[in-house]
């Protein structure tokens, strides 16, 4: 049985870089045009190709988007800038606009083409009418049920792919006109002010938001595999590193657990708690089990509040000093657990705090500081391990 991909979001190369070392067995990245994800740094050619070599030295793959809805506008310069990022070394494009499907597949059939989610695409005949123009996967409409999904994949053969965490449009994925109507931001170009989170105010009652709870599938994952799904992928190009490395790092504890038959309600309930502690808002698993109703959105009341469990990423590790670059308050005494990118974990006391210049302290007080902890570890602490509180 070939096993399952897990596909994780990169907004730029640090980003790509954790997100692989974490787990994941490819990544999916926006270039400086023609995405969906203007706001986040996105990579240039330059990034693109470093980008790819890291990728490909570790057997993983790049998938790069191409996925806005192309106007007239927009036609300059896209073959050239598909034909440099092609020589760059990309695994697969995620396109949405129909045009440029086969000119890919005409004229670089070494390369993947992946229907990007903004088509909204929810029945098998659509699937077979892509198949049709070569199309290699399709990443389906987040709003189907475990059903739907199964009976697509079972009268299809291209690869499918869903979405298993992150963020949920309101609106369905790509159809959305709201950003363009109230701040003239085209979410279907990359712009996508989000206005779906705003809160509107409602004289006299309280302020109503419409915005979605966050996609949580970690308990259904073997539901996914059993039904034949090819690739799980995870939103969050512009996430922050620790979100990331915890996310993927989770999600493929789950999926080896499940292949090597050790997974366990006990280990859901960790793997449960840890994911909720990374993000900051409440989560759902939306439409995969039942109609998607109230419980599943927000409408008054919501509150996104980050908490400071993400401590510090670790630089080096030397004569028996973590050397960290500090994220959040910490102080000797704290209970603080280390996880690095090959799934080991410790928890330990801080006992001895030194600053940058060796001083001993009691508290990690100035957050982007350099600081040294105290800890014996019996495991390599590699490069883009991670600290954090241990609640």
């Amino acid at each position: 049985m070939k096993k399952i991909e897990l596909l994780a979001p990169a907004g730029d190369l640090e980003r790509l870089k954790v997100t692989l070392l974490y787990g994941a067995d490819s990544v999916f990245i926006g270039g400086q045009k023609y995405g969906l994800r203007a706001n986040a740094d996105n990579f240039s050619l330059e990034e693109i190709k470093e980008g790819c070599s890291f990728a490909h030295k570790l057997g993983k793959k790049v998938h790069l988007t191409l996925n806005i809805v192309f106007h007239n506008e927009d036609m300059d310069g896209v073959y050239d800038y598909i034909r440099d990022v092609v020589d760059c070394g990309i695994d697969a494009f995620i396109v949405s606009d129909p045009f440029i499907i086969s000119y890919i597949k005409k004229n670089y059939p070494q390369v993947e083409v992946h229907l990007s989610t903004q088509n909204s695409t929810s029945n098998y005949e659509a699937i077979h009418f892509f198949e049709e123009e070569g199309v290699d996967r399709i990443v389906l409409a987040r709003e189907l049920n475990k059903k739907q999904i199964s009976e697509i994949i079972e009268k299809v053969s291209c690869d499918i792919e869903v979405f298993i965490h992150g963020a949920m449009c309101t609106c369905f994925s790509g159809r959305c006109a709201l950003s363009n109507y109230v701040t003239n931001r085209d979410a279907n170009r990359g712009g996508c002010a989000q206005v779906c989170r705003f809160s509107f105010t409602n004289e006299g009652e309280k302020d109503f938001t419409m915005a979605l709870k966050d996609l949580n599938m970690a308990s259904y994952i073997g539901d996914l595999i059993d039904i034949g799904v090819r690739s799980l992928k995870v939103e969050g190009r512009m996430r922050s590193l620790y979100y990331l490395a915890t996310v993927i790092g989770t999600y493929r504890e789950i999926i080896d657990s499940y292949y090597n038959n050790t997974f366990s309600e006990e280990k859901l309930k960790e793997w449960d708690y840890r994911l909720s502690r990374v993000a900051n808002r409440e989560t759902s698993t939306h439409y995969f089990m039942k109609e998607a109703d109230y419980t599943d959105q927000y409408y008054t009341g919501r509150s996104e509040v980050s908490n400071q469990d993400y401590l510090g990423q670790v630089i080096s590790y030397e004569d028996g000093y973590l050397k960290i670059y500090e994220r959040n308050y910490f102080k000797v005494g704290d209970s603080v657990e280390l996880f690095t990118p090959n799934g080991d974990r410790c928890v330990f006391e801080v006992t001895k705090l030194l600053d940058e210049d060796k001083n001993v302290v009691d508290v990690a007080r100035h957050p982007d500081n350099i600081y040294y902890v105290k800890v014996d570890v019996d495991f390599p602490v590699v490069e883009y391990s991670m600290l954090m509180i241990n609640n």
